[in-house]
């Protein structure tokens, strides 16, 4: 959130106040903006200089009553004034120019009629402004790290220091991926809108995967000396609620949302007092968050109404749900876990999945078998550099006895882990082995 460089001092009570409206109510005035404006990049610019003026003004007067309607006024007229700016740059041109009547001089830059009591957005439209948001974010012709930022700046209202912060790049890295995503799409001639039907649940699921890349992130920071960052992982649920809600016939979308609910369900007792992370078998399941396992347990059953069986999301919620209900490590359904991933592994094959189902096989069926499953992925060399894969193996030769092998794993996961508690471990269970 942008802050005032001069001008009068800013109270921390109007700081707070302008803060909260703008993290609940970012993507409904930005997106109503832009399709008031039919320019993403002045929409968002000029939203922040309303919240920037916001700060002065509501430390000066005080809270608004409708601070929604305050900022989106506000940010209106800064639009006008430069629609008006626009028009009267181009209107010297054409006098310098001689080549255009009066009249003509605004050609391709009007500015909206400014009709008194004219509502700055209209109610009916809201839910597809935001979606019309995600879907401009999302857009295929943006990087995966500019859709991510710009995501979390435009629909999530986080400031650039607040994405820097959650993964670990400066904040000037944030901000070029912003204004480049902007360019990019102005440059695309990006239409603020929906897709057609046909496109749209093609397109969602770039929306679907930002959303994910921003939770798994949150749930296991990959970098950094904290295990979670929680304030990501609860945007990144808070964003799937927001689409669950515009999407309510969509079973993936409920999918990903039941999978961040339960996975979000085992935060409490992922870490210790000092932050440590804490392995699955010994955490404190009394600590689980059992309102937010009921919610995720809905809207897993929600997806599963409304589709034609699980997709990815859902099937990785599913797995979740198995942990989620099981009364401890020995006692949770590890066949089906298999099954379930056998079936992810079908309609989304990648590495990781092979890998978590070698650990469950070798929950239910023993390290060996599982063993022989991880030997098969090193020798296709799909994890290489990855911290992963030599845990998982460690583990397994481990419980087989071969501790000498199983020392040398862990202390190469270690060396590959960029997590600092995630590190801790793995050279501890390494240190115990001697």
């Amino acid at each position: 959130m942008p802050r005032p460089t001069d001008g009068p001092p800013v109270t921390e009570s109007a700081r707070r106040a302008v803060e909260a409206v703008w993290r609940i109510e970012s993507a409904r005035i930005v997106a109503a903006l832009a399709r008031y404006t039919r320019d993403f990049a002045l929409a968002e610019d000029v939203a922040q200089e309303a919240v920037a003026e916001a700060l002065v003004a509501w430390s000066r007067d005080g809270r608004p009553a409708d601070p929604v309607g305050w900022l989106l006024a506000t940010a209106r007229r800064r639009a006008i004034d430069g629609f008006r700016r626009r028009t009267a740059l181009a209107e010297r041109y054409a006098l310098l120019a001689g080549a255009l009547a009066e009249g003509e001089a605004s050609s391709g830059a009007a500015a909206p009629q400014d009709r008194a009591g004219e509502l700055p957005w209209d109610p009916d439209r809201v839910d597809d402004d935001v979606l019309a948001l995600m879907f401009v974010a999302c857009h295929p012709v943006l990087s995966p790290e500019a859709r991510v930022a710009l995501t979390l700046r435009a629909v999530g209202g986080l400031a650039s220091e607040e994405i820097a912060r959650a993964f670990l790049v400066p904040v000037p890295t944030v901000q070029a991926r912003i204004t480049r995503a902007k360019k990019t799409i102005a440059a695309a001639g990006v239409a603020f809108e929906l897709p057609p039907a046909a496109e749209r649940r093609e397109r969602l699921g770039g929306i679907l995967s930002v959303l994910y890349v921003i939770f798994t992130e949150g749930s296991t920071a990959t970098a950094g000396d904290r295990l979670l960052r929680t304030d990501l992982a609860y945007e990144a649920i808070r964003l799937a609620r927001m689409l669950a809600a515009l999407l309510p016939d969509e079973p993936e979308v409920h999918g990903l949302l039941a999978l961040f609910e339960l996975t979000s369900a085992r935060f409490p007792a992922r870490t210790g007092p000092d932050g440590e992370a804490v392995l699955l078998e010994d955490q404190d399941r009394r600590r689980w968050d059992r309102s937010a396992i009921r919610r995720g347990l809905a809207a897993l059953g929600r997806a599963s109404v409304l589709g034609r069986g699980l997709g990815p999301y859902g099937l990785q919620a599913a797995i979740a749900a198995c942990h989620a209900s099981a009364p401890s490590v020995p006692e949770t359904d590890w066949e089906r876990i298999v099954l379930l991933y056998e079936a992810l592994g079908r309609v989304a094959p990648s590495p990781v999945v092979e890998l978590n189902r070698a650990v469950a096989v070798a929950m239910a069926q023993g390290p060996a078998q599982a063993l022989a499953m991880v030997d098969e992925l090193v020798a296709s060399d799909r994890l290489s550099g990855s911290h992963l894969l030599p845990s998982v193996r460690g583990e397994l030769l481990r419980r087989l006895g071969r501790t000498a092998e199983a020392r040398a794993e862990l202390e190469l996961a270690g060396r590959l882990c960029g997590n600092d508690k995630e590190r801790a471990v793995l050279l501890r269970k390494a240190a115990e082995l001697h």
